[in-house]
């Protein structure tokens, strides 16, 4: 199964608040340390907000921080939130379905299983366990820094 860029970009912009917890970013910072169009961040980033995962304030101080403590943010969730309902096969979408074996296959089953058992590790993980540790988000806060210390190179 491969998640959309969507879900990639919330995942990674959930990622890098976590790494500096108490610290406001902006989608300007996010976007140079993931090389991600601003744009495309823009949306992630407003339905984060509207999820409740992001508090997004405006103005002179503003910026983007968690909603909640990175222990709280359950990976399942963000991502059935972002890709929406699994359909791993036509079959799935009742309404467009055109697949002419539907009722003696089983393939439909295997499948449901397997969207089970990937949302169920999903959900087994929180944000802090992606980047629960110091020495981690040492390591990505070095990472995003080095990031944006090229782009800012590269710019200059």
């Amino acid at each position: 199964m491969r998640l959309n860029s969507f879900t990639d970009y919330s995942l990674r912009v959930l990622m890098f608040l976590a790494a500096e917890p108490g610290r406001r970013a902006t989608i300007d910072e996010i976007a140079v340390a993931f090389d991600i169009s601003r744009n495309h961040l823009m949306k992630v980033v407003q339905f984060l907000g509207r999820a409740g995962v992001l508090n997004n304030v405006r103005g002179r101080g503003g910026g983007l921080e968690l909603a909640h403590p990175p222990g709280a943010i359950n990976i399942g969730d963000v991502v059935r939130a972002t890709e929406g309902a699994a359909r791993p096969a036509e079959c799935f979408d009742r309404e467009s379905n055109t697949c002419c074996i539907v009722p003696g296959c089983r393939l439909r089953g295997v499948l449901a299983e397997a969207v089970a058992a990937f949302e169920a590790v999903l959900d087994r993980y929180t944000l802090a366990d992606l980047v629960g540790s110091e020495q981690v988000r040492i390591d990505l806060r070095a990472l995003f820094a080095h990031r944006d210390g090229a782009a800012g190179a590269s710019r200059g």
